[in-house]
């Protein structure tokens, strides 16, 4: 038991936030730069040059941004059980990457805690992410219905999914998981890193901004500037809190909110598309 105990610990850090050193030495540079681009280059990096293209396709298509739409949860297989599994994947992968980018700071030396995952949250946590969640997601929600009455932003159908017994709890499940994925990697992944390499806080932040942004360009200008802002907001809240659970249950709410109030409003509300 001690032992299991002193892996947790190991496993989970000191629990304060890591004060790193930037690293000077030109190999141990290279390679943290090797890892970070090959970690954005199969996670959420690629997903930003495929959101690129995704936006470049549907300004070349006729027609404005906003008579176009794109769906965030689609469905895939025309067997409701193998569509079942198949989205579960999608959860698995996005576990998958939030586990790549704790698993590679805690072998560097740097536990969980460290980036503000301790074993369970606080009520704090939840209280300032519930608050966090309705700040942002009010605008977040005026600016997309701005930028889509300009054209700027594509219709975004937050599920597409058929009505079946798994529908609620997979959009549930795709939330967290979009959650925990995004926060840890682009945040506490993210920033730590940049940090080692001597990056400055202001550019650090920039860079997690910029990089949130990228991957929802499929949406169009609206989804990219809205998430940007985000970005920023919730950086800068990690640099000077160091806990990651309130950004976590802030946006795991308003995923939640998105993809299963839409999958139960629509065709109920005459303003939803």
């Amino acid at each position: 038991m001690n032992a299991r105990r002193a892996g947790l610990r190991a496993w989970l850090g000191p629990g304060r936030p890591a004060q790193l050193d930037v690293v000077a030495d030109p190999g141990q540079r290279r390679a943290l730069v090797v890892e970070v681009v090959l970690v954005l280059a199969v996670t959420l990096g690629l997903s930003g040059l495929r959101s690129l293209l995704a936006l470049v396709d549907a300004l070349l298509a006729p027609g404005s941004l906003a008579q176009q739409s794109v769906a965030i949860n689609a469905p895939v297989r025309k067997v409701p059980l193998l569509d079942l599994f198949y989205q579960l994947t999608g959860v698995i992968q996005l576990l998958a990457w939030a586990g790549l980018g704790g698993y590679l700071l805690w072998r560097s030396g740097i536990g969980l805690r460290c980036i503000g995952l301790p074993p369970r949250p606080a009520t704090r946590d939840i209280g300032q992410g519930a608050g966090l969640a309705a700040l942002i997601g009010g605008p977040g929600l005026g600016l997309y219905l701005l930028a889509r009455a300009a054209g700027l932003n594509l219709t975004v159908l937050p599920s597409a999914l058929n009505d079946t017994w798994w529908r609620i709890p997979v959009l549930i499940a795709a939330a967290m998981a979009n959650a925990l994925a995004e926060e840890v990697l682009v945040v506490g992944y993210l920033i730590t890193r940049l940090r080692q390499l001597g990056t400055g806080e202001g550019r650090a932040v920039l860079a997690s901004a910029a990089l949130r942004g990228s991957y929802h360009l499929y949406q169009g200008f609206g989804g990219f500037v809205g998430n940007l802002v985000m970005g920023l907001v919730f950086a800068r809240i990690w640099q000077r809190t160091y806990r990651l659970y309130p950004l976590i249950t802030a946006h795991a709410l308003i995923d939640t909110v998105a993809f299963v109030g839409y999958a139960v409003l629509h065709g109920h509300v005459s303003w939803i598309p």
